[in-house]
């Protein structure tokens, strides 16, 4: 009965998150895209560091660099599209790995739900405004005559930049069997790459 009751509570926890979140989904503007996703990728941050009180000083001789990908650590404003396409990639890869039944051990299955629909409605969002933008740029470039080729193929570069620089990180996992140290030390991998994108999508300072 305890077990079915803890069940239940899960799935009335489940449904308030969806229900607290979607809504915001709806009723967002494409044309704030880069502020609303600042703001959900700090409520991710959040979400993230929540997870655990502290990084396990026993975990530090287990740290490895997985490479994040060049085109990433070099972005610039003109490519802010690429920019967000990247950041759908890495968004739906790191929903992907904490969406892994593994984790279960490791950390509460609040936090994981929290930070598995806060991703998801990045996902959600980044794909209703991508495809918004792509049908705009299409317009533009049917009146204007001109090809987007040069463009599209950096951010496929990166994409797939991105995928075997998760690739790694799911290798990583596997290896150690997905134990707590692993663990910790992806989760700190995923803060690093969401801060990234608060970088690259910072309003310009004033003068």
């Amino acid at each position: 009965m305890s077990a079915q009751a803890g069940v239940i509570q899960k799935c009335v926890w489940l449904a308030c998150l969806v229900g607290l979140f979607i809504p915001q989904i709806l009723s967002l503007d494409c044309n704030s895209l880069d502020f609303h996703l600042r703001r959900l990728t700090w409520r991710n941050l959040r979400f993230l560091n929540s997870m655990s009180d502290s990084f396990p000083v026993e975990c530090l001789r287990e740290s490895k660099a997985f490479e994040l990908p060049r085109e990433i650590l070099l972005y610039t404003q003109p490519l802010k599209r690429d920019i967000r396409e990247t950041f759908y990639e890495i968004s739906k890869q790191a929903f992907n790995i904490f969406s892994h039944y593994a984790f279960q051990s490791i950390w509460e299955d609040k936090h994981l739900t929290q930070i598995q629909i806060g991703l998801d409605q990045q996902l959600q969002y980044l794909e209703q405004c991508l495809e918004e933008e792509k049908e705009n740029e299409n317009m533009k470039e049917m009146e204007k005559d001109e090809g987007k080729h040069p463009r599209a193929t950096v951010s496929q570069l990166s994409n797939l930049n991105v995928k075997r620089y998760f690739r790694r990180i799911g290798s990583f996992l596997k290896d150690k069997k997905f134990s707590h140290c692993a663990g910790e030390i992806v989760r700190l991998e995923i803060i690093r790459c969401l801060y990234y994108f608060l970088r690259y999508t910072a309003p310009p300072r004033r003068k």
